[in-house]
């Protein structure tokens, strides 16, 4: 395992963090503490220091175990949580960005993670109603209180996290130094102004859903799979996105690897600073994820996958990369000109 710098920041991540929202059973689908101990043991020997929970994770059962797994070498983690999402339903104040339930459900974390420290804190997703001067001076305070180091932002769209990390900057302010997206060969809508963003600003990106629910294993491309069984985390699977699992598996027989390892690799291989986030439900998952480690993708096999899975990436990017729209910008000097 290789590490790389979060964001504008010196704090030193493994290339790969583990996404422990699979810690605990209570949702009927994740693993046991024995299993999840045994997922972290396989993720830390293999030198992964990054951890990545959340309040909402199985109830809180995530953070529980993740402190209890910690606990022996807290300094030597990287540990990651997310407030925003509520923790008691039919309580307005218990979610969302705003101030108090910043703090509430970090002292909440805290305890369930025990610990009186969190290295990154995240925004889990943005709520539309909080001012970004609140949360943005929220967390400041809690950074300058010394219980979070770092902040970063999570589902959020491109213009309000611009707006904070500006904002930031000018009030000298904490900023965001990680953006953490749904980011695959099935969802490559990041592209067209999160990921730009975040190359600007430095941040480094957290990419979840990197196997796209599973589809990218190629599981869903079996002909035993009926059609109740054709459907993912998120709804029914659309063509498009089977044909480019397809195209995963291909290249995975061509190399002698798995298609997780093929999906995992083309996320590690794009521009910028991308780590891409693993969770696992047992550690035979854990090792063939880790596996992509050892995968590196040629430049034509890069590209037989960008092409089959390519976006339009619309208005105004298609418009000003048009020849006719650069021509009246540049007046017929763009090849002249080295920028």
């Amino acid at each position: 395992m290789r590490y790389k710098l979060l964001g504008k920041s010196g704090l030193r991540v493994s290339e790969m963090a583990l996404g422990t929202m699979t810690f605990g059973d209570t949702w009927g689908w994740g693993a046991s503490k024995e299993e999840s101990q045994k997922i972290f043991n396989g993720y830390a020997e293999a030198g992964g220091n990054f951890i990545d929970t959340a309040n909402r994770y199985t109830e809180g059962t995530s953070e529980h175990y993740v402190g209890d797994f910690i606990a022996a070498d807290r300094d030597h983690f990287v540990l990651a949580t997310k407030y925003t999402l509520f923790d008691r339903r039919n309580d307005p104040n218990a979610s969302g960005n705003h101030r108090k339930n910043m703090i509430r459900s970090l002292e909440a974390s805290l305890k369930r993670l025990k610990t009186d420290y969190i290295d990154v804190f995240w925004v889990h997703a943005w709520d539309f109603m909080t001012p970004v001067e609140e949360v943005m001076q929220g967390l400041d305070n809690l950074v300058r209180a010394g219980k979070v180091l770092y902040v970063g932002i999570s589902d959020t769209p491109a213009w309000i996290v611009s707006q904070a990390n500006t904002l930031a900057a000018l009030r000298g302010w904490t900023p965001f130094i990680g953006l953490q997206i749904q980011y695959s060969l099935i969802e490559r809508t990041p592209e067209r102004d999160l990921l730009p963003m975040a190359r600007a600003f430095g941040m480094s990106v957290t990419a979840w859903g990197a196997l796209g629910s599973g589809v990218l294993t190629g599981k869903y491309n079996q002909p035993d799979q009926d059609a109740q069984g054709r459907a993912a985390m998120w709804g029914a699977i659309e063509p498009h996105k089977l044909t480019i699992a397809q195209a995963v598996v291909d290249i995975a027989e061509t190399i002698d690897c798995t298609p997780s390892q093929v999906a995992l690799s083309w996320v590690r291989q794009q521009s910028g600073s991308m780590i891409p986030l693993i969770g696992a439900r047992n550690v035979a998952q854990l090792e063939d994820n880790l596996g992509c480690l050892n995968v590196t993708l040629t430049d034509e096999q890069l590209s037989l996958l960008n092409e089959v899975s390519r976006i339009e990436l619309g208005f105004p990017h298609d418009f000003l990369t048009s020849q006719g729209v650069k021509d009246v910008i540049y007046g017929g000097t763009l090849a002249q000109i080295d920028a």
